[in-house]
């Protein structure tokens, strides 16, 4: 074994770090920038700065934001609605609970914070639904259901229903009724299209459900007659709205296909994150399997803000890195640039938000 030779870093082309200093930052935008310059944590947030603002001011990135988790009872719906109402995003795939909580405030309706004293037996008496530190009022959705069922009645019963389209005549619902913010409202308002691929596991999916049955109950029960509510609950059950979740499924590969480069910004994991990022394999086998010559889409950027490892085995902790073996994302080496921030996201999203805006603010104001 050779003598052990002492190197500077410098000589191997490795990156200096630099000492935070407190003094000389008077900016979010200022703070996150130096970060990447720190190590640990610190470094992997500066890090997802870096590529998050290279993805957003990319003039021919469309970036897909993919959301799961109780990010609107976090209080977390205005961050959406902003990074829509800014052109940040061009596509949004969410978990259905997450639009349907959203659409809870939307329209004016208040969360809570629980107080420990309360047991869930006295919430579940109270109509309040805890997520966590957090309530929800069921009556806040009773309120939703009416929402979801005005905007049902002016759509036409002989229509093919996706999500898209229902998120987008929500949003026009609460375009044209209600003056608050809101996602579907500012997602309607700039043409960006919402998926939930998992409709039915959510508030709204049971709205449009009940709402169906609603229409052929009268009919249930005369056929019913003297039976029992049972039995006019499994007469019912056989009234399916005209849903097609394969509305969506292409509706979204159209949109992806069309971009020149793709970035994917994510909130925790799950069903929206998977959805979004299958339509690269789903054209390549589409190639293989039907003849067609499409070139397969994979993301160029990524950024994704989960607490979740990769050694649990889950999608929601699975790095990007994975996901190049499954012809998802562009390697490093041939240009993808990614960011891991193993975090809860209501601790750091805000922080990259309010960094975001300003340098976006700071910009205009120098083109102006």
């Amino acid at each position: 074994m050779g003598a052990r030779e002492f190197r500077d870093g410098a000589q191997d082309g490795l990156e200096a770090l630099e000492p935070l200093d407190p003094e000389k930052i008077g900016t979010f935008d200022e703070l996150l920038v130096a970060m990447r310059k720190t190590a640990f944590g610190g470094r992997r947030l500066g890090e997802a700065y870096e590529v998050l603002t290279a993805m957003i001011e990319d003039p021919d990135c469309s970036v897909v934001l993919t959301l799961s988790g109780a990010m609107t009872i976090a209080k977390m719906g205005k961050i959406i609605s902003t990074m829509i109402d800014y052109g940040m995003v061009q596509c949004v795939v969410s978990t259905g609970a997450l639009i349907a909580h959203g659409l809870s405030e939307s329209v004016g309706k208040t969360h809570y914070r629980h107080h420990p004293s309360m047991t869930d037996e006295e919430l579940f008496k109270k109509g309040y639904n805890r997520v966590y530190d957090t309530l929800e009022m069921e009556s806040n959705l009773n309120y939703v259901e009416q929402v979801v069922g005005q905007t049902m009645k002016r759509i036409s019963q002989d229509q093919q229903l996706s999500s898209e389209i229902l998120t987008r005549e929500l949003g026009k619902t609460l375009a044209e009724e209600f003056d608050g913010a809101g996602i579907l409202k500012s997602a309607y308002l700039k043409k960006v299209p919402v998926y939930i691929p998992a409709f039915t596991d959510s508030e709204m999916g049971l709205d449009v459900g009940t709402w169906a049955m609603g229409r052929a109950l009268d009919q249930a029960r005369a056929q019913a007659k003297n039976g029992s509510d049972i039995d006019i609950l499994r007469a019912i059950n056989k009234t399916y709205p005209a849903f097609n979740p394969y509305l969506d499924l292409n509706s979204y590969t159209n949109h992806v296909v069309s971009a020149k480069r793709l970035g994917i910004f994510t909130i925790g994991g799950g069903v929206p994150r998977n959805w979004s990022q299958q339509v690269g394999p789903y054209i390549e086998i589409s190639n293989m399997r039907l003849g067609l010559n499409v070139r397969p889409p994979r993301f160029q950027y990524g950024v994704r803000i989960c607490p979740e490892p990769d050694y649990w085995g889950g999608l929601s902790g699975c790095t990007y890195q994975e996901g190049i073996s499954w012809g998802k994302f562009v390697p490093p080496e041939e240009g993808g640039r990614f960011a891991e921030v193993l975090s809860d996201a209501t601790v750091v999203w805000p922080l990259l938000m309010v960094g975001l805006l300003e340098r976006m603010k700071a910009k205009r104001a120098v083109r102006t």
